[in-house]
Order: C-alpha cells, then structure tokens, then sequence
C-alpha cells in the first residue's frame, strides 16, 4: 500500500516535497519488503547445525566486533547490516551474547563511507573523518570492556536468550546514546587528536569551497553557495573600508591586505559563477532556481565593489607619491561622502547576509543621497580649483575618487534590489528601484533623514 502512494505520488505529482514524500514512501515499503524477504530467505538456516556453530564462535567478543565491522565496510551502511542481523535473529540461533559484540563492530565498519569521502578533499574534512572514527572506536573498547567483565563477573541469563528484531534495534540505539553520553564532554579532545593524526605540513592549503559533490542535492549546494557569497560578502566590504581609512592612516601592510582581499573576490566570483551555473543544470525548484539568479546577480557586484577599493587605494598612493592634498573644507566633505558610503555598504551586507528585508529598503533612498552629494562635491571642487585652492592634478583624483565612491553604492543599490526582487519572487531590478523611488512614502522620509544626515555644510 505504502509502495503504491509513494509511486502516485512520485510519477504524477508535480510538487517538490509530494516527490520526496513519494520517495520516502517508496523507500520505506522497499525496506520493509527486503526485511521480510530476508528473513523467509534465512528461516531454514535454523535447523543447520553448522550456522549454530558459526554463532556460538561470535560469542567471542572480539571475533562478533570483527565480523560487524567486516560486514558493514563492504556494503557500507550500518542500518543495511543491522537489518541483516535482525533477519538472522528470526531462525532463533542468534543469541545477545554474539549479538552485541556485532552491532558494536557494525558502528566501527559504517565509519568506512565518511573516510573514502574524506579522499581529496581539504583537511578538516579528512580530520571530522577521523573524529567519526575515533568515537566509535573509542565508544567500542570502552563498552566491550565493560561488556566482557559483566559477561565474566556476573553471567547474566539474558545474554544466553536468542535475541530478537526488537532487542537488537534496543542495544544498537543504546549503544549510540551510551556513547553519545561518554565522549559529548571529550569533543575538545577528540578534536586535538584529529589533528595529531591529520597535522598540518606546512604552507597555506587552498580551500576547497564548493563540492563538486553537492550538486547532486541542490538544496544542500546553494546553502554552502549563500555561505561562500556571504564570506565574499565580507571580503568586499573589509577591503572597501579598509580602503577609505588608507587616506587617514595608510601602511604598506593594509595595502597588501586590501590587495589580497581583492584577489580573494576575485576568485570567489570564478569558483561561485562557475558552480551556480552547473547546479543552475539540474532540476531545481522555482524557488531554488530563483535563488541561483540572485546570487549570479550579487557576486558581480561584490566583486565589483572589492575592484573599487583597489582604486581607491591607487588614489590614496598617488596622492602620497605625488606629495598632493586636498583643501581642509575638501577634506571635511571626502569625510562626510565616506561616511555615507560606509553606512550603504554596511547595510546592503547586512540585507543580503541576514535577508534583510527592512535594511534593503534603505539602501536606495541612501544611494540616491550619495549621487546628489557626488554631484555637488564635484561642482564645489571645480569651483575651488577656479579660486586656486586646489591644484588641477589633485582635481583629477578627486574626480576618479568621486567616481568611484559612487559606483560603490550603485553596487549596493543593486545587491539590495536583488534581496528585495527574491523575496517578491520577481527578476526585474531597475523596476523594481524606479517604482521604490516614485511611489513609496517611506522612501521619501528615508531620503530626507539621510539627506540631513550627511548634509555638506554651507560655503
């Protein structure tokens, strides 16, 4: 019956989570099917005195250990070798005596799938591997310890009692709590021991960011995909700020930070376009597949507005080199532009890091400031440059730096869009921004508040 629902639903369906119940349906009829078949297929074994003998041998602590953990390697999933264990039971020669040396053999064995996917990839991947081995080996030497001396010491009568599908499903599930309980408080330690095992050797290791293997669940893949973005995210807006102090405070040091930062952008905006548009290949939800627009649409701007601090820089170094400087009333504007410039790129990280609907919407108003504060610095500087206050080689940089400040917050203005076009479920940016500047009350009261806010003071 199970099997059926899980075929309608799977075949004829055409929502996502009616397929995944379909799937889980089918699944669970699939497995129980095979538990029944398994144990019709092995109920004759009961009258075979050799299959009697082969698990009074598994009596043998260490012998039952061994063959779980045989078993559970080669076919790699410790819930198919219980469910074995469990069909075997049914012929009555199973006792707990051999049944619970196996089932703890069984966790050793299921470590095997984490350590082959551990292969080529970065190291903590290949140390969380060795702490999932860890654990249940060292969850086994404990408990088959104190298995051993209760078997010796005390002999109880329910070890020599054929075990049933039941009571082996019991001590599996106790035997991963048990352990659970003991090694919880040990997490640091454990820790500390991976990496003993697994040590650095020296040099920088290139992370690998995305799994090639991740694609193959689309849902998982854009997680890690919205993760990346977010750490680009940060990288843009250290280096970008960063940049605005090197006019104050500059040092050889931060500009090689600001250059790393970038490069680092840079390559985010590879690995990220590249994968997004390989997992844009499979079959994706609307909403997964709207997701995968968004963030194509971002890390352009991200990584453009990591391209802006090292302009910035530049202007910052050729003013040092040249011995060149702004006017003091110059100086009080750049400072009042770079405030604006600071407070946008803040909030447009925090819009799209957080999914932050409320701080999007004030990203426009603010860009919309900072254009007509662009406009009138330059106008004022021309004018200065006219009175002779300021030389025409410090006007051009002034210019590029005008530039671009204000590309920065077109940035913003546009990852800010796109959060707000993801949640409308729409792909139409500019009309989205056209309709916030024409209609929308509070985009008016939030363009005054920051008009007052980074007004230029009268000349």
């Amino acid at each position: 019956v199970l099997a059926l629902i899980g075929i309608i639903f799977y075949m004829f369906c055409k929502s996502g989570k009616k397929k995944d119940t379909g799937m889980i349906l089918l699944g669970f009829a699939t497995l129980m099917f095979g538990m029944e078949t398994m144990s019709g297929a092995v109920s004759g074994l009961k009258d075979v005195p050799a299959f009697a003998s082969l698990f009074l041998m598994f009596k043998n602590p260490i012998l039952g250990v061994l063959a779980g953990a045989l078993l559970t390697g080669i076919i790699q999933s410790s819930s198919a070798s219980v469910g074995i264990l469990q069909a075997l039971a049914v012929t009555g020669q199973v006792s707990y005596a051999a049944a619970i040396p196996i089932i703890m053999g069984q966790n050793i064995g299921t470590c095997v799938t984490a350590l082959i996917s551990s292969v080529g990839t970065q190291k903590n991947a290949k140390r969380a591997a060795v702490v999932h081995l860890m654990f249940n080996v060292i969850g086994v030497v404990v408990l088959l310890t104190a298995f051993w001396i209760v078997k010796i010491a005390f002999a109880p009568a329910i070890l020599d009692e054929n075990a049933t599908m039941s009571g082996i499903a019991i001590a599996h599930s106790l035997f991963n709590i048990l352990c659970t309980a003991m090694l919880l408080p040990a997490g640091g330690l454990l820790e500390k021991l991976a990496i003993r095992i697994v040590p650095d050797k020296g040099g920088k290791e290139q992370p690998v960011e995305l799994e090639e293997r991740l694609l193959i669940t689309p849902s998982v893949a854009l997680g890690r995909c919205r993760a990346v973005a977010s750490e680009m995210a940060r990288c843009a807006g250290e280096a970008l700020h960063m940049a605005l102090t090197t006019f104050e405070n500059y040092s050889p040091e931060l500009a090689e930070s600001i250059r790393e930062n970038e490069s680092r952008c840079d390559r985010y905006e590879d690995e990220l376009g590249t994968y997004l548009v390989r997992l844009s290949a499979q079959q994706l939800s609307d909403a997964e597949s709207e997701e995968a627009t968004e963030l194509l649409k971002i890390i352009g701007d991200f990584e453009r507005i990591s391209d802006h601090a090292v302009n910035l820089l530049a202007a910052s170094e050729e003013l040092r080199s040249k011995g060149l400087g702004f006017s003091a009333t110059a100086e009080k504007e750049l400072k009042v532009l770079i405030g604006a410039v600071s407070e946008i790129l803040n909030t447009a990280e925090r819009a799209f890091s957080e999914k932050d609907l409320a701080a999007a919407a004030q990203v426009e108003p603010l860009k919309q400031v900072i254009v007509a504060l662009k406009e009138q610095m330059r106008t004022r500087h021309i004018l200065r440059m006219q009175q002779g206050h300021c030389s025409i080689e410090a006007g051009f940089v002034w210019s590029d730096l005008l530039t671009d400040l204000e590309r920065t917050a077109d940035h913003c203005s546009n990852i800010a869009g796109c959060v707000l076009d993801a949640a409308n479920h729409g792909l139409n940016l500019h009309e989205t921004l056209r309709a916030m500047r024409a209609d929308d009350p509070d985009f008016r009261r939030a363009y005054g508040t920051y008009a007052e806010k980074y007004r230029l003071q009268a000349v």
